[in-house]
C-alpha cells in the first residue's frame, strides 16, 4: 500500500510493477539481470478521490498517457528492489504535486522609496549620456 496522506492511499492492486532489463551500458550486469521496473497506475480505474484523478488528468506530464495511465520508468540502482522504491516514491510525488494547491499571488504596488530611488537613477544615467556629446573647441 502506497501512503499518499493521512486520508488517502494507493492499494497494491491498483499499481502493476513489471521487471524489465535496463537499457544503456552497465557491462554483464544489465545484460543477464532484469533489475529495471516498470510501474504502471491506472488513474481513472484507481480508488482516488475525484479531486485527486480530476488534478491527475489535467496535467500535461509525459508520463500520462490519454487514457490516464501513469507509466514510470526506474532504473537507476542495480537491484529490482531499490528501483521499485524508486517508481513508487516518484509516483507518489507526482501525485502529492499534482493536488498541491499554489499560493494565490497578491500584486504589490512598489514602495514610494524604490520609486523616488529609480527616477534619480533615471536622471542620472541620462546626465551622464548627455555628457558623452560632441566637445566643441
Amino acid at each position: 500500500m502506497l501512503q499518499l496522506s493521512n486520508a488517502v492511499s494507493l492499494a497494491d492492486w491498483e499499481i502493476e510493477i513489471i521487471q524489465i532489463r535496463a537499457q544503456g551500458a552497465g557491462g554483464q550486469n544489465v545484460n543477464k539481470v532484469a533489475s529495471a521496473v516498470h510501474l504502471r497506475c491506472d488513474v481513472p480505474k484507481t480508488a482516488l478521490p475525484d479531486f485527486y484523478k480530476e488534478r491527475l488528468l489535467a496535467l500535461s506530464d509525459r508520463r500520462i498517457t490519454r487514457e490516464g495511465v501513469i507509466v514510470i520508468k526506474a532504473q537507476r540502482f542495480r537491484t529490482f528492489e531499490k528501483n521499485k522504491e524508486d517508481a513508487l516514491q516518484r509516483l507518489a510525488e507526482l501525485i502529492r504535486n499534482a493536488v498541491k494547491q499554489d499560493k494565490a499571488r497578491r500584486p504589490t504596488k512598489p514602495t514610494k522609496g524604490s520609486q523616488r530611488r529609480r527616477v534619480e537613477n533615471k536622471v542620472q544615467r541620462g546626465k551622464t549620456k548627455a555628457m558623452r556629446g560632441k566637445v566643441e573647441p
